[in-house]
């Protein structure tokens, strides 16, 4: 058994948003997906989908694409992401009874991968479009829901954990955070996120190892659409 993670695939398969407006790597990327994720995860393995799944307003709208993921091999734990317009924060419990089986769903709860602990929420990073209270708001509550996630595993007995956001963990040219200090202060391994697009993102986002953590970009368009293999 492998674990993946790979995030933002922006599917649009019955809504009418075309990617490649947003760049050449953009073209035929539902293929791109498809080909690279049958190419690599089997049956057994594990995919951790970090966010903004379906460009759908609601769930009706997002199905097609979700049934597209659902197509594909593997075990599939998906994140929320900003986008994500089918998915009520406040009900993510009905989302894992309505999919059971074929989708997990990952908000103030967790997974298990062997002797791992899978937490995680969509996070939130400052890209200057707040005030000050609002931000803090938001930052608050993600904050709130990565420690659900996290003391749930621990109640459980896990002591070994992998956190996933959408949001990158840190505001740009950053290195620390509310969410880096939690993920110490639980000993976590890594932290893996998305969210972020183009050079000027990928080039000062928080990449490798910084007090003991590994840090992971899957954006799919920074990783050519081709799942990141974690463990």
């Amino acid at each position: 058994m492998a674990l993946y993670a790979i995030g933002d695939f922006h599917l649009s398969i019955t809504a009418d948003k075309p990617m490649d407006v947003f760049g050449s790597v953009w073209k035929n990327h539902t293929k791109k997906i498809k080909e690279n994720w049958l190419r690599l995860i089997r049956p057994e393995d594990t995919a951790v989908l970090t966010g903004d799944h379906s460009w759908g307003k609601n769930l009706n709208e997002a199905m097609a694409d979700l049934e597209f993921i659902m197509a594909l091999p593997g075990r599939k734990i998906l994140l929320r992401g900003n986008h994500d317009m089918f998915w009520d924060a406040k009900k993510t419990g009905k989302l894992n009874e309505q999919f059971a089986g074929r989708l997990e769903f990952l908000q103030n709860n967790f997974y298990s991968y062997e002797d791992y602990a899978l937490v995680g929420t969509k996070g939130y990073s400052d890209e200057l479009r707040d005030t000050q209270e609002h931000l803090e708001k938001l930052l608050d509550r993600e904050e709130n829901r990565l420690r659900a996630s996290f003391e749930a595993a621990k109640e459980a007995g896990y002591r070994k954990y992998i956190v996933f956001l959408h949001y990158p963990p840190t505001s740009f040219y950053e290195q620390e955070s509310r969410f880096t200090r939690m993920a110490e202060e639980y000993g976590a391994e890594q932290v893996v996120y998305s969210h972020c697009h183009g050079r000027r993102q990928y080039g000062v986002s928080l990449r490798g190892y910084y007090n003991g953590i590994r840090y992971r970009l899957v954006s799919s368009d920074y990783l050519e659409f081709v799942p990141e293999r974690i463990l």
